[in-house]
C-alpha cells in the first residue's frame, strides 16, 4: 500500500513538474536583449519575433518600483523606444522582457518567464552623434578656425530641444584630427570650445579636418562620438592636374577635339556650297556676240 502512494505521488510530482514545463515553454523568453542609444535617443531591443504570444516591457531605475511603457504592453515588436521614459540621465535602468499570450487572449499563469537587460546609464553610455563644423581660412592664409555645432539629442527642456553641450555642460570636449592634404600623418587638437583656431599649420597650403565629441570622464570606450565627415581647406600650390581629375582633363580635350572637327567641317561645307554657286552663275551667263 505504501509502494502504490510513494508510486502515485511521484507520479503526480512528475505530471506537475510536466505541466509547468509545457506551460512555460508555451512562451518562448527574450534573447540577445540589448540597449542602442545615440544622442541620448535609447531603444530596448531583443530577439525572435513572437508567433503565439507577445512581450511587455517593465523596467525601473535600480532600487525603484517598476514602469511600463504604453507602447511596449502586450507588443508583437522586437523593440521598444524608451526615450521618453528615462526621465533621469544620470540614472541607471534595467528592463524586464515578459513573455505573455497575444493581445486579447488569457493564461492560468500568474507569473509569466522574463528577460533582464544589462544595467544601461544614459549619461554615461549613449553614444555621440557626428556634429558638423563650419571650415574657415584667414585671407591671409595664417589662419584657420573651425566653427563646431552641438549634436542635438531626442531630450527637451521647457519645449526646447537640448544639444549635447546643454547635457554635458563642460565635461564635452572636442578632438579635431587633421593631416596635410594627400599625407598619412595625423595630428590631434583638443578644445573645450565651440570655436578652435588650429595652430601650426603651413600657410596656403591644403588640410583636412575631422571632428569628434570627446568626453573624458567617461570609460574609455565611451569617451569619443562618431568622427564628422572630413573636411579638407583649399590649396593654393596646387596645379591644374591636382584640381582636375583626369577623367575630367580628358573629356574636355575630347569636347575642344569635336567642336574643332565640327568648326572645320561646317567651313569646308560652306566653301563647297560658295564654290559650286559661283560656278552655276558663271555657267548662266551667255555668251557676247562678236
Amino acid at each position: 500500500m505504501l509502494k502504490i502512494k510513494g508510486t502515485l505521488s511521484s507520479s503526480l510530482l512528475l505530471f506537475i513538474v510536466l505541466l509547468g514545463t509545457t506551460v512555460s515553454g508555451l512562451y518562448p523568453t527574450a534573447q540577445n536583449v540589448t540597449w542602442k542609444s545615440t544622442n541620448f535617443k535609447s531603444i530596448l531591443t531583443w530577439q525572435p519575433f513572437p508567433s503565439d504570444y507577445s512581450y511587455t516591457v517593465e523596467f525601473f531605475v535600480l532600487g525603484g518600483n517598476k514602469q511600463r511603457n504604453s507602447n511596449c504592453i502586450r507588443t508583437s515588436a522586437t523593440t521598444c523606444d524608451l526615450t521618453s521614459s528615462l526621465t533621469d540621465v544620470n540614472a541607471c535602468y534595467v528592463a524586464d522582457i515578459l513573455s505573455e499570450p497575444p493581445l486579447g487572449a488569457t493564461s492560468d499563469l500568474i507569473e509569466f518567464p522574463y528577460t533582464r537587460s544589462p544595467k544601461f546609464c544614459p549619461y554615461k553610455e549613449t553614444d555621440i552623434g557626428r556634429p558638423e563644423f563650419k571650415l574657415e581660412v584667414s585671407g591671409d592664409k595664417r589662419k584657420t578656425t573651425l566653427f563646431v555645432t552641438d549634436p542635438l539629442t531626442a531630450l527637451f527642456k521647457d519645449d526646447q530641444q537640448m544639444n549635447v553641450r546643454d547635457v554635458f555642460s563642460e565635461q564635452l570636449q572636442y578632438k579635431v584630427t587633421y593631416r596635410r592634404n594627400k599625407s598619412t600623418g595625423k595630428k590631434v587638437y583638443i578644445s573645450k570650445t565651440n570655436v578652435m583656431e588650429i595652430p601650426n599649420l603651413d600657410r596656403g597650403e591644403s588640410y583636412c579636418f575631422t571632428v569628434q565629441a570627446f568626453i573624458p570622464s567617461r570609460s574609455i570606450d565611451k569617451q569619443l562620438g562618431k568622427p564628422s565627415r572630413t573636411q579638407c581647406s583649399n590649396d593654393d600650390n596646387e596645379s591644374f592636374f591636382d584640381v582636375y581629375s583626369v577623367g575630367v582633363i580628358a573629356g574636355a580635350v575630347l569636347l575642344i577635339l569635336l567642336l574643332i572637327i565640327a568648326i572645320v567641317v561646317l567651313t569646308i561645307v560652306c566653301y563647297r556650297r560658295r564654290k559650286k554657286s559661283k560656278e552655276s552663275e558663271k555657267e548662266g551667263v551667255p555668251l557676247r556676240s562678236v
